[in-house]
């Protein structure tokens, strides 16, 4: 049965209808059996089903059929049966994915998950987008100052804004509303909003300036406004299509508690329309210094969570930033978490800015052992930690530990803990082996090397809610474990019990060996064994059978703490990719990436998934990505592998490791140096540090470490010409 649904439902902006069908026999025809009762009478009526949760007034079943406009076409139609996917390996005669059944497999999401509101909405009159800011000190395009990236003192102290534009020109109107609220009040005579970029006079010029008009207080926020309906830039009305880039000034009124006068907000891109966008700056036009554009949907590598491109030259500041659609109502939550990532666990202290102080909640959750009292420590500005020099504890990294059977070591536990009261001993670097130019390290242990161990370096924390967010059975399709096909790879998911309920099976995703089934999973397995932190979902400390005093009566971290540091995590923006930024692409890129894929790269480092229309988030839901990940398990053969797994991976398994942020990693790790002093004259520092244990000092070195399910591609990368590798290797670091 087919059934075409031809107008929404009654209070529905999601873009399919929702039917209610109710089935009988056709006139004449004998009613089936339905209820087994031995008799064909009326209440055979009701369709058979082992479980009945809605039932109309004669105690059937109401069966509910949802319909989805599947192939994005805007019409609900048969082609509908296909379910939306971005890319399709596999399909039937039909043209439809071949839809993977997840077996034990639970989802984390599904039809039934709470949906926070959508972020843009067609209200009929107008089109509605909704998102969130934070205040910063200078201006976008400010590289005199490399001022722009970082946060300011006190950003957790209902710093964050909310923006709404209301866009009637849209839907055949004439103008476009922006409602601003903030939880502190403005200045009344400074809370401009700058619409139209010129950049004449300055490089932070706006053809229409002006203070917004004060709406008064609403019991919870400081509303302001500012309507428009005249394109000052063009000198005529406002049209479709037109690129209204802006800037609102936060500047707040005397008397906040610990603030500053000037504060400036995000430059955003909004096209009438359509929404807000990433944008770059592109060549000048007649009246103005230069324009801006919608980045390519193809260099979104986040999707919608993309941020803009970089003009402020701050290159270790590049995974610090708010997703570009931050949700409407996640503002300050997203602050919050920050603050939670940057606080010690041990005296509560900020790690960025002295005058952030102390985070009293924080204080005292650290247990009797641990590697680390903060997340900072080892995620590096949201990247990677850098390897230590030999003979320095290696207190940034995580060194999983087990007997021989690959237990959990009686004598430390899980993860080797060198630190408190009860620390499990320290270990470093002793030297490296160095083989035809690749380097592997050999560990020392100041109280015995454990029967198994495995070296974590910290990865990036970019892009996570995205991955969270890719169905099971995107993932799942993609699974070959006995290399049916005969193309070498043959990736497998790890499966994972539910931590807070054991008896469901889940994906794994998370962690070098993809043993953590959620962002909050990964976090609190972090806070867990890196930190010595018990919550809620991770209450039991990491404890050998040998052991005692494991820090069981810490206090716990509240679970509004941990919701906040996940939704932080969960909503990062993702940088795009570069090399289109003049207005063409770089042509050694597009080489680059054709060899990846001709080379067989592709295989395994995905280039494109989708997200699903079902996960909490609006942020991450629904969207093409391009993480250059499958999220599966990899064997990368004997000499990367170590000799303990985890879950179901094995010591050669590592799970493929998403490639965006890539090329910016080295300058967040290593930061920045100011050999000249003065502002703008930050340069990177670079520390490059590649695969889980750090040991490629180069991409390519990376890549010639691949074997096993990789052993064919790094082959035929080593038979490119020298021109081949440098495109390869341009386009890697364009991620």
């Amino acid at each position: 049965m087919k059934i075409e649904g031809t107008s929404r439902s009654v209070g529905n902006n999601w873009g399919y209808s929702i039917l209610e069908v109710e089935v009988y026999g056709s006139p004449g025809t004998p009613l089936p059996d339905s209820d087994n009762d031995g008799v064909n009478d009326s209440l055979d009526q009701c369709v058979n089903t082992p479980e009945t949760d809605s039932v109309d007034d004669e105690g059937c079943t109401v069966v509910i059929v949802t319909i989805e406009d599947g192939d994005k076409d805007g019409v609900i139609d048969g082609n509908d049966d296909c379910p939306n996917t971005s890319t399709q390996t596999n399909v039937d005669t039909a043209g439809c994915p071949v839809v993977t059944n997840t077996g034990e497999i639970v989802p984390l999401y599904d039809t039934s998950t709470a949906l926070e509101p959508d972020s843009q909405f067609d209200r009929g009159d107008a089109l509605v987008t909704r998102w969130s800011d934070r205040p910063r000190t200078r201006h976008a395009r400010e590289d005199e100052f490399q001022a722009y990236d970082h946060y300011i003192a006190f950003y957790f102290e209902n710093r964050s804004s909310n923006i709404e534009i209301v866009d009637y020109v849209a839907k055949g109107g004439s103008t476009i509303e922006m409602n601003v609220r903030t939880l502190f009040p403005l200045s009344p005579i400074e809370a401009e909003n700058r619409w139209w970029y010129q950049g004449i006079t300055t490089v932070a010029q706006y053809a229409s300036n002006g203070v917004m008009n004060d709406l008064g207080f609403d019991g919870t926020h400081y509303n302001y406004q500012k309507v428009g309906s005249y394109n000052t830039r063009l000198g005529r009305d406002i049209q479709l299509g037109d690129k209204l880039e802006f800037e609102i000034s936060q500047f707040s009124a005397s008397g906040i508690p610990r603030g500053q006068a000037n504060y400036y907000g995000t430059t955003f891109l909004y096209i009438v329309g359509e929404g807000i966008v990433p944008w770059y700056a592109s060549a000048p036009g007649v009246g103005y210094r230069e324009d801006s554009n919608k980045i390519p949907e193809e260099y979104l590598l986040g999707g919608k969570t993309s941020i803009h491109y970089q003009y402020t030259n701050e290159p270790n500041d590049n995974f610090l930033q708010m997703a570009t659609n931050l949700g409407y109502d996640n503002g300050q939550t997203f602050l919050l978490g920050r603050r939670v990532l940057h606080s010690s666990t041990i005296d509560g202290q900020h790690d960025e800015i002295p005058e952030n102080g102390v985070f009293p909640e924080q204080v005292g959750l650290t247990g009797t052992k641990f590697v680390n009292d903060r997340c900072t420590a080892c995620h590096e500005r949201n990247g990677g930690a850098p390897v230590a020099e030999n003979g320095e504890s290696l207190d940034k990294w995580v060194f999983k530990v087990g007997d021989a059977a690959g237990n959990p070591d009686p004598d430390i536990g899980r993860v080797l803990q060198p630190n408190g009261s009860s620390g499990e001993g320290d270990v470093s670097i002793a030297s490296w082996t160095e083989t035809d130019g690749l380097r592997s390290p050999n560990y020392q242990f100041t109280k015995g090397t454990p029967a198994t161990f495995s070296a974590r370096i910290a990865p990036r924390l970019v892009g996570l809610g995205l991955l969270e967010a890719v169905p099971e059975s995107a993932i799942l399709a993609r699974e070959d474990v006995n290399d049916t096909n005969s193309d070498g790879i043959s990736g497998r998911a790890n499966r994972i019990a539910d931590p807070t309920n054991p008896s469901l099976t889940r994906l794994g995703r998370f962690g070098w060996k993809a043993a953590t089934i959620s962002v909050q999973h990964q976090a609190a397995s972090a806070l867990n064994t890196d930190m010595g932190v018990r919550t809620s979902m991770m209450p039991n400390p990491d404890c050998g059978s040998n052991q005692s005093n494991c820090g069981a009566d810490s206090p716990l971290m509240d679970d509004q703490n941990l919701e906040d540091l996940t939704l932080y995590l969960s909503t990062l923006g993702v940088r795009p990719q570069r090399g289109w930024e003049k207005g063409s692409e770089d042509q050694t890129i597009v080489q680059g990436k054709t060899l990846f894929k001709s080379i067989g790269c592709a295989a395994c480092h995905t280039e494109t998934l989708q997200t699903s229309a079902f996960h909490p988030l609006a942020e991450v839901r629904d969207q093409t990505i391009h993480p250059y990940s499958d999220m599966l398990l990899h064997d990368m053969g004997e000499s990367l592998a170590d000799n303990l797994g985890e879950g179901d991976a094995s010591g050669n398994e590592w799970r493929t490791t998403p490639l965006w942020g890539l090329g910016l990693a080295a300058c967040v790790t290593g930061g920045v140096v100011n050999p000249i002093g003065g502002e703008g004259n930050e340069v990177c520092s670079p520390h490059h540090a590649y695969l889980h244990d750090g040991r490629a000092r180069t991409i390519e070195e990376a890549i010639l470490w691949h074997g096993g399910e990789s052993e064919a591609s790094k082959q035929a990368y080593e038979g490119q010409s020298s021109t081949n590798k440098t495109a390869i290797l341009s386009f890697l670091k364009s991620l």
